[in-house]
């Protein structure tokens, strides 16, 4: 469990860091480490340079600024957690902070990370794209901006250039009538999912569902957006028969796989009775 020497830099600016990048293209971003480093240890990473964002100022932040909650990539999961902001508007966002492996490795573990490592199981993922977030990636060119729906392209792969940095996650703001839930099954506390759900809703003037985003957690090679169970809600009341239809269809975009958390139908199912707890808790919350 000794990882491969690699040399270390500590940049000072952001545009030193994408300097960095573009100049070994063996070279990988440090963040919060909880994801690279271990697997540095088993040799299943191999960089030739450690390019370390953690003394960069700007990119930890939580702030509402034109129509949309802006996290910087460098934000802790322990300062999400901890922020009244999210925990008052963004119900979805803290359940899911709060269920990410546990306090010390939220002091250190960042959400530009887990989204950027782009493992099936991260929670991140799955909650993004419920909600529709887009994120900024910065390059060499300048600020592009990535819809979260195009972000993951694989397992362990995303659509960054190697010389970009994601450096911001955008959430279109909180609005009246709006709630969400994230729902996990685990072996433990502070495990990765066994199977979970993101459930995100906004409810009309009349209590139907104006818009519905429903993402899946570690049953297929990237986090999975169960399109046609949000199709099948919208403009729809959100009792209990329309949610049930919708959580067969999102069981039914799931790819679940065996292994030693449980064979593939048993995920299968828990994302059918996962996607029923997070939207009724959803509705609750949009009407609260």
């Amino acid at each position: 469990m000794i990882p491969a020497a690699f040399d270390y830099a500590v940049p000072k600016t952001l545009n030193e860091a994408v300097a960095l990048l573009g100049q070994n293209p063996e070279a990988k971003v440090l963040a919060g480490g909880h994801s690279l480093i271990p697997a540095m240890k088993f040799r299943l990473a191999s960089p030739a340079l450690l390019v370390d964002l953690n003394r960069l100022n700007g990119l930890a932040y939580i702030r509402e600024d034109g129509g949309w909650l802006k996290i910087g990539a460098m934000t802790r999961e322990a300062d999400l957690d901890g922020s009244d902001l999210i925990r008052k508007k963004y119900p979805l966002l803290a359940d899911t902070a709060k269920t990410i492996a546990d306090p010390l490795v939220r002091n250190m573990a960042t959400v530009g990370g887990n989204l950027a490592h782009a493992d099936p199981a991260n929670d991140h993922p799955a909650t993004m794209l419920a909600y529709g977030a887009q994120v900024v990636a910065t390059g060499p060119k300048g600020e592009r901006v990535i819809p979260i729906g195009e972000f993951f392209a694989g397992t362990f792969e995303t659509s960054l250039a190697h010389d970009e940095i994601l450096t911001e996650i955008r959430l279109p703001a909180h609005k009246a009538g709006a709630g969400g839930a994230y729902v996990k099954v685990e072996r433990k506390v502070g495990d990765f999912a066994t199977a979970a759900v993101a459930a995100q809703v906004t409810l009309d003037a009349s209590g139907k569902c104006a818009s519905a985003g429903l993402g899946l957690t570690n049953v297929g090679p990237t986090a999975i957006r169960a399109a046609q169970a949000e199709a099948a809600l919208k403009g729809q009341p959100l009792d209990d028969a329309n949610i049930k239809k919708a959580a067969q269809l999102a069981a039914a975009a799931a790819e679940p796989a065996d292994d030693l958390r449980g064979p593939a139908e048993y995920k299968r199912g828990l994302i059918k009775t996962l996607t029923v707890r997070a939207l009724r808790k959803a509705v609750e919350r949009a009407k609260a």
